[in-house]
């Protein structure tokens, strides 16, 4: 890495052998990435996967910088929202890849939020049976989540993400500066990813937040040391279960809640986003752990004092539009992917960081618990 040129950066390494990979985090990194791809591709082209709000802030600054190390690269840019991560875009992003001649010792490269990583990862997994794959995310629930530990994918009518591969990047490139782009309510979306990592397992990372969060949405030091912090926790978790057969199910903490929020919203980002979605699904998991006498109430009060003050929704009745009945939530949970055997598995807590596994939760439980919490 060129340390020298980027003196704020942090790195963070993800262990798989010899698939490892850094994590470079700080500002400026856009205008760098033609160094730092350079020096780490075999290759010499790139195909750039971006959407409709990222390409006017970030695409220019970004090609030009490939071009002044010496990459040739070709653009596609893709309507954005939650509505992208589909089968038409995947087949019109890889008929793009497979067009611009990007051969395996080339990269695809991700420059968006979640959506535009999660769909150029899927194409990059399956494009020439794997095409070498850089992210670089423009929102912070990319930058903490999504674009770390290799799940790509699209949506499905049946439910979000049930339709991917998992496909490491060979680079993540963090440009903390794009940050102050993103509007209140999107920064507000991602800081809920940033909140789950200590409501996992690191509560002195959750009371730090609790007492340093307006410096983190401000920016600068705070901020970094935030998504380092994060990008740190998801590291390890990956590099111990990249696959997802242990441990890395407690990163789902809050998204079986979530994502059936999100699947019965049809994915309309003006009534709920993905944070959004995370950070009710939290307090419900907080909250049914309570019910089930897994934790003090307590807990989950504290967790929704908190996403309530820096902004996030915390109940069902704040999503705008109304819900379906709770045994159609119930058929979404039931859909998600952390089922096995038809056995309903939640990411519970025992109190603040000391969430777990929990299979064969009762569904009888769950859908009394949604019935009581639906509005009404």
């Amino acid at each position: 890495m060129n340390t020298h040129a980027l003196p704020a950066a942090r790195t963070v390494r993800v262990e798989l052998g010899d698939r490892s990979y850094d994590i470079l985090i700080g500002p400026g990194l856009i205008a760098q990435a033609g160094a730092e791809v350079s020096g780490r591709l075999k290759g010499r082209k790139v195909a750039v996967v971006t959407d409709e709000h990222v390409a006017p802030l970030y695409l220019e600054r970004f090609m030009n910088s490939l071009k002044e190390s010496g990459i040739d690269a070709v653009a596609q840019i893709l309507p954005a929202g939650e509505k992208t991560k589909s089968f038409e875009h995947l087949i019109t992003v890889c008929d793009g890849v497979l067009a611009a001649r990007i051969e395996r010792n080339d990269a695809v490269v991700a420059l968006g939020g979640g959506v535009i990583g999660d769909l150029t990862g899927f194409a990059a997994g399956i494009a020439r049976r794997g095409s070498r794959f850089i992210q670089v995310p423009t929102s912070l629930l990319a930058q903490v989540d999504s674009s770390v530990g290799g799940k790509t994918g699209i949506n499905s009518p049946h439910g979000k993400n049930l339709i991917g591969v998992f496909h490491q990047p060979d680079l993540v490139l963090a440009d903390t500066d794009v940050l102050d782009s993103l509007s209140p309510r999107e920064f507000r979306a991602g800081y809920a990813e940033v909140a789950k990592y200590g409501l996992i397992d690191k509560p002195e990372f959750f009371a730090w937040l609790e007492k340093h969060w307006e410096d983190v949405f401000a920016g600068g030091a705070a901020r970094i040391d935030a998504i380092a912090t994060s990008c740190q926790a998801k590291a390890d978790v990956v590099a111990a279960d990249e696959r997802e057969n242990g441990r890395r199910a407690l990163l789902n903490l809050g998204h079986t809640f979530g994502h059936a929020l999100e699947a019965a919203t049809k994915y309309d980002s003006a009534r709920l986003v993905h944070g959004e979605g995370v950070a009710i699904g939290m307090v419900l998991a907080h909250q049914f752990s309570a019910r089930m006498n897994l934790a003090s109430p307590d807990d989950a009060v504290r967790v929704e004092a908190h996403l309530r003050r820096v902004g996030l929704p915390v109940s069902m009745d704040e999503i705008p539009g109304g819900l379906p009945p709770a045994e159609v939530l119930m058929d979404a949970i039931a859909q998600d992917k952390k089922v096995k055997g038809g056995k309903l598995t939640f990411i519970l807590t025992r109190g603040i960081g000391q969430s777990f596994v929990a299979d064969d939760v009762p569904a009888s439980e769950v859908l009394g618990f949604l019935e009581q919490k639906r509005p009404k």
